[in-house]
């Protein structure tokens, strides 16, 4: 099972640190090759890179501001020109900015619907004719998509559920091209963004899992590995959450 995803090659948005490189580097270790992409953390995406070559895989960064739409495209055809195609696209790249709807400046409005949405939009359409018979899109939305669970995540939640229909949508847009497309909806993980020690709703978030504690990120990357893989190509259209029992 560890050759699982031999062959493939897969890009990674926003993957220099945290989920996106856990994700990256679990693909890597079933056997793909990964380009990553980041925004400003340059050397941690070079951290990451190299962690993915010592796999024996292909690791390539590229810079990307998942903000604008230019680069967001270029991205795509410049990874599928460095691996020679693409087979997976992860959609991992967004923000989260705590607080009231009234407290939030147009541009935490215009960065929220352009990073957690559009990004993933034009991503996806760029992939697209990358992708062949057996294609993956799978996208990080979050569990606040289908239960908000404080206050100050309004903006947040919206842009995570929209990435509900818009996985339904497209999975049935790609059917007929063998692709599948899915959506995984992460709960509390414990990164440097969000520590399980230390975090704003730290103490709150274990208190509403059922397992009492945080995820890890590789445990989101082994949640998208399986729907890379071989053994969900009968999964599509469908959103898998992994919160360890938080809107259980």
């Amino acid at each position: 099972m560890m050759n699982e995803l031999k062959g493939k090659r897969a890009l990674v948005t926003g993957a220099s640190r945290g989920i996106g490189a856990a994700i990256a580097l679990t693909l890597a270790q079933k056997g793909a090759d990964v380009v990553i992409t980041y925004e400003r953390s340059a050397e941690k995406a070079l951290e990451v890179v190299r962690a993915i070559e010592q796999t024996g895989q292909r690791g390539f960064a590229i810079q990307a501001n998942s903000a604008d739409a230019q680069a967001v495209q270029r991205s795509v055809e410049e990874a599928a020109e460095r691996l020679g195609g693409l087979d997976i696209l992860v959609n991992n790249v967004g923000i989260a900015r705590v607080g009231s709807l009234v407290e939030m400046s147009l541009e935490d409005i215009d960065a929220h619907l352009n990073i957690n949405i559009r990004s993933a939009v034009l991503a996806s359409r760029a992939a697209i004719p990358h992708l062949g018979q057996g294609g993956r899109i799978i996208t990080i939305g979050s569990n606040v998509a289908n239960r908000v669970p404080q206050p100050g995540l309004t903006l947040y939640a919206l842009t995570k559920s929209a990435l509900i229909s818009f996985t339904k949508g497209l999975a049935q847009d790609l059917g007929p091209q063998a692709i599948t497309v899915n959506l995984v909806q992460p709960g509390p993980v414990d990164t440097d963004l969000n520590p399980a020690d230390s975090g704003d709703f730290a103490d709150q978030n274990r208190q509403f899992t059922a397992l009492g504690r945080y995820g890890e990120p590789a445990e989101i990357g082994a949640a998208v590995a399986f729907l890379a893989s071989p053994s969900a190509a009968f999964i599509t259209g469908s959103a898998l959450t992994v919160d360890g029992g938080f809107n259980a």
